[in-house]
């Protein structure tokens, strides 16, 4: 093992590391998961970089471009899971729309970019999970038409619903609280508000004595509203 010179005037310069598309989307990414959308610009992941703004502007030509190559890398994260029985379509779309779910509130800066994501974002990992899951919704009986327009419902439903999740999850992070946290702060201020409404009051009065928890609470709406969605598609399967 080399030595290293007890003198900086002496000891060699370390050469940084070269700049590729990969590590500037990593570092894009870490700047957006610890402190947001707003944070990041090109000067700021120059400095992050350690290395001028217009060092990188051959690997992208702006921000917006940054963002489309950051949110590809995201749906890299997105599990297909494919079932033994092509006949089944269900197992794998749930396992698709879960996975989905995760990887934005692994990234909740990111739900906003999801649900207006359009067709700006054709990516290699975008196109590659979209085809994916179209060919199983096509060999279980979808037509090619039906199974894209099952897959963009689908899609639409996750992002909506886990907007609000992330938006929620945002708001707890910058007041310095986690969901149980949060949740013993607002219920006396619910149960107040809802004093007027008897349904609601019951409702809240019901759900507060279960004691059931946020996460728990989150992921059974969640997987309520997504086995409804599939019943209703089924419908738009053939079968031989």
């Amino acid at each position: 093992m080399q030595e290293q010179s007890p003198s900086v005037w002496t000891r060699p310069r370390k050469k940084p590391p070269a700049l590729t598309r990969e590590l500037i989307v990593a570092t894009a990414m870490r700047v957006l998961d610890a402190e947001g959308l707003e944070a990041l610009s090109m000067r700021r992941l120059g400095a992050e970089l350690g290395t001028a703004a217009t060092a990188f502007y051959r690997h992208v030509a702006s921000k917006d471009e940054l963002i489309e190559l950051v949110v590809d890398q995201i749906y890299a994260e997105i599990e297909i899971v494919e079932s033994d029985d092509p006949a089944d379509w269900r197992a794998p779309t749930l396992a698709c729309a879960h996975s989905l779910r995760a990887a934005i509130l692994r990234h909740p800066w990111s739900a906003q970019l999801f649900g207006a994501a359009g067709l700006s974002y054709l990516g290699p990992n975008t196109m590659e999970k979209t085809d994916r899951m179209i060919g199983v919704l096509e060999t279980a009986g979808f037509p090619l038409e039906a199974a894209n327009r099952a897959l963009s419902t689908v899609a639409s439903y996750v992002t909506g619903v886990t907007i609000a999740e992330a938006a929620a999850l945002s708001l707890m992070a910058r007041n310095g609280l986690n969901q149980e946290e949060w949740v013993e702060l607002m219920w006396p201020v619910a149960e107040r508000a809802a004093q007027a409404y008897p349904r609601l009051r019951r409702l809240y009065a019901a759900q507060h004595t279960a004691g059931v928890s946020v996460d728990a609470t989150r992921e059974d709406q969640f997987s309520f509203g997504l086995r409804h969605i599939l019943n209703s598609l089924e419908s738009e399967r053939t079968t031989a």
